[in-house]
């Protein structure tokens, strides 16, 4: 360890030693900046940091062959950040680059005139007496016309201006606009398919035919698309106008890799370290269908799933079904008890850009077993369930974005009802209902959201119901000072069973606030009330309070909250996650 420690810091130290021998760089000092920081110039420059090593060289440099450029990007950078008058001058010596620079009186904003048939007003961040800045000019004339796509108005006359006194130092700025008239899809043309039939892709077109002009509804079409696994490639162009009729065009290049094979080893804030492998066909048997395998190690689950998903399993007068069958294995540990769970489970799905409902049915056999502990089940809820459930899961979603709204709300139903298929178990109906509420005022997003549920046991059943498919707390969704389904029925609001709930009800308030680009910070109090009878809302609340931190991706932000009871700081847990709780 000791040899490879000091091999790397050779390494380190040799490259440190290249990077100051290299004569095409040089020193670079900036002097005589306020407005902005060092830098910012540095970085307009392109030049570089200094030393590798904490104990390195921690000059900037510039290579050589940029100097000669310096004035010409100085001037392109300070002009488009409002100051027109700024100067420079350059000194070079042996080895060093000074740049001094005077940057005088910025231009700033005088007066905004808008002349508009269309509520622009909010999508004008300028203001006045503020610094000019071309590219936030830009910015703003972009979301007007996004704004615009998204309304259906794709005959607008916009004519933006701003008029730059440069002796004044001031510029007024002038927002002209027609919004025209409202403009509608038009026919559909599809090209490049070979194994997959048009009307698999036409299902997942949300820029339908005499529908409203919306650029929302192009992003949405091209992201189903791409869903499907089963395309290279997905151009949707919209450039042809005809009388404010949009014709599109899709030009597709099916899938030359179908085969994906995924395999690793990583940490759940549940299970623990855990070990996993998939392999998925996509494009099976054509027809964009998908055929999987996955399987999952851990100390505490165990699993293995195939599945096997078809689209447009069905297709009655423009609205298609896609069907999923899913069947496997799982052994999986919880805070008191053990399941084994064999399973097939099938369902039809309906989905558009607001809507999503899931029509299916699942056959269970459920084996409950104890776990080494101080606390255990009531003796029924330990042995085997067969049972078999009819379920329906309703969605409602207009919120602006799925991966990370700002506004809007989300409303969800999901429902089964247990048929038994022996003694064992019973017949019993379960159902969850889901509100979220986003706002977003400047750049605080604010958030609500709201869960209530029960599950109703036939009286005169023999059996009972497995402890899994009661009601538990904890996690990402639920209450954050807990790990995923850690909370039983509470018994006080620092106490809890193992017991699963037969009612359960959740509230959750998060703010979010960006610190950075693509960082935001998080406060969030979750509140869980978990009852052992059923329709009983009336429990002790175990309430928690925290911080967290999100960093956006191209799949939703990532992630990282930290959770404490209220009444006892001691309790604790930390999660992580990709994708938003609201």
């Amino acid at each position: 360890m000791r040899n490879i420690l000091f091999l790397l810091l050779l390494t380190l130290s040799f490259l440190e030693a290249t990077q100051k021998l290299d004569m095409a760089d040089v020193v670079l000092e900036i002097k005589g900046v306020n407005y902005f920081e060092k830098a910012d110039v540095e970085d307009a420059l392109g030049a570089k940091s200094g030393g590798i090593l904490p104990w390195g060289d921690k000059n900037v440099t510039i290579t050589t062959a940029l100097i000669p450029t310096i004035p010409e990007t100085l001037r392109a950078f300070f002009d488009s950040e409002g100051f027109y008058d700024a100067s420079f001058r350059i000194k070079e010596s042996k080895g060093v680059v000074v740049v001094t620079i005077d940057e005088n009186t910025p231009v700033k904003i005088a007066d905004i005139n808008i002349s508009s048939d269309y509520d622009i007003t909010e999508l004008i961040s300028f203001h006045k007496g503020e610094v000019f800045r071309a590219k936030k000019f830009i910015d703003i004339k972009s979301s007007i016309i996004k704004s615009l796509l998204d309304d259906g108005y794709c005959s607008y006359d916009l004519d933006t201006k701003a008029y730059v006194d440069l002796k004044k130092h001031i510029v007024n700025l002038r927002y002209s606009l027609e919004k025209g008239d409202i403009c509608t899809f038009g026919d559909l043309s599809i090209r490049g398919l070979k194994s997959i039939d048009k009307d698999i892709v036409e299902s997942k077109v949300m820029a339908k035919k005499g529908r409203v002009f919306s650029s929302k509804d192009i992003e949405e079409t091209i992201n189903k698309l791409y869903g499907l696994n089963s395309f290279d490639s997905v151009i949707v162009n919209v450039d042809r106008k005809i009388y404010n009729v949009i014709p599109v065009d899709i030009t597709l290049k099916e899938i030359s890799k179908p085969y994906h094979v995924e395999y690793g080893a990583g940490y759940d804030t549940y299970v623990g370290a855990r070990v996993h492998a998939k392999f998925i066909k996509y494009n099976f048997l054509g027809n964009a269908q998908k055929f999987s395998l996955d399987t999952a190690y851990s100390k505490l689950e165990q699993k293995f799933i195939l599945e096997y998903f078809k689209p447009v399993w069905l297709n009655y007068y423009g609205y298609s079904l896609d069907l999923d069958i899913k069947g496997g294995y799982s052994n999986l540990e919880y805070d008191g008890f053990k399941e084994k769970k064999s399973f097939i489970n099938a369902y039809a799905h309906y989905l558009d850009d607001i809507w999503s409902v899931r029509v299916g049915a699942a056959i269970e056999y459920i084996d409950i077993t104890r776990v080494d502990g101080d606390t255990q089940l009531p003796p029924q809820g330990y042995g085997n369930f067969v049972l078999s459930y009819p379920y329906l899961d309703i969605v409602y979603d207009a919120r602006d974005d799925k991966l990370n709204p700002k506004y809007g709300y989300y409303l969800s139903l999901y429902s089964e009802m247990g048929l038994p298929l022996g003694v064992e178990s019973s017949l019993y109906l379960k159902w969850l209902f889901e509100a979220r509420e986003i706002y977003t005022i400047s750049n605080l997003t604010l958030a609500v959201v709201g869960k209530v549920g029960a599950i109703s046991i036939d009286g005169e059943s023999i059996g009972g119901i497995p402890e899994s498919k009661k009601f538990f707390g904890g996690g990402s969704y639920s209450n954050r000072a807990y790990g995923y389904n850690e909370l039983g029925v509470i018994t006080s609001p620092t106490t809890d069973l193992i017991n699963g709930a037969l009612s359960m009800a959740n509230l959750s308030f998060e703010m979010d606030y960006p610190i950075l680009d693509k960082l935001s910070l998080a406060v969030f109090s979750d509140n869980t009330m978990l009852s052992m009878d059923s329709y009983d809302f009336s429990g002790e609340i175990i309430s928690s309070v925290g911080l967290g931190i999100r960093y956006l991706t191209p799949i939703g932000p990532f992630k990282l909250d930290v959770g404490f009871n209220t009444q006892d700081s001691s309790q604790y847990a930390i999660g992580f996650q990709i994708g938003q709780s609201f």
